[in-house]
């Protein structure tokens, strides 16, 4: 059984940062790629950025590309999210995710239980 926990998330204005991180326990995280998405009030969770087990391959969403960043650290059993340039629309409860590399999901079994992300104009 592995859990996640996320945390960096909070208030930002516009143009802000924010590093959001997910830790895991177990000892078989690096076996398993991580997805993060997020899911705005009344939307439906979305896809944002998915990482390899070894970190070698990343995929974003259009909406976040050039502005975010995942990375892995699989000694620490932790994964990032880097946020740059935010916008009032990135504003969402963020979740990180273990499963097979996919922009999907239901690709992925384990689930944090969300950080709340907001950006005031």
């Amino acid at each position: 059984q592995v859990q996640l926990v996320e945390s960096g998330g909070g208030l930002v204005q516009a143009g802000g940062s924010l590093r959001l991180s997910c830790a895991a326990s177990g000892r078989t995280f690096s076996r398993y790629a991580t997805g993060w998405f997020r899911q705005a009030t009344g939307n439906e969770r979305e896809f944002v950025a998915r990482i390899s087990w070894s970190g070698a391959y990343t995929n974003y969403a259009d909406s976040v590309k050039g502005r975010f960043a995942i990375s892995r650290d699989n000694a620490k059993n932790t994964v990032y999210l880097q946020m740059n340039s935010l916008k009032p629309e990135d504003t969402a409860v963020y979740y990180c995710a273990l499963g097979t590399l996919s922009d999907y999901a239901r690709a992925y079994e384990y689930w944090g239980q969300g950080t709340q992300v907001t950006v005031s104009s």
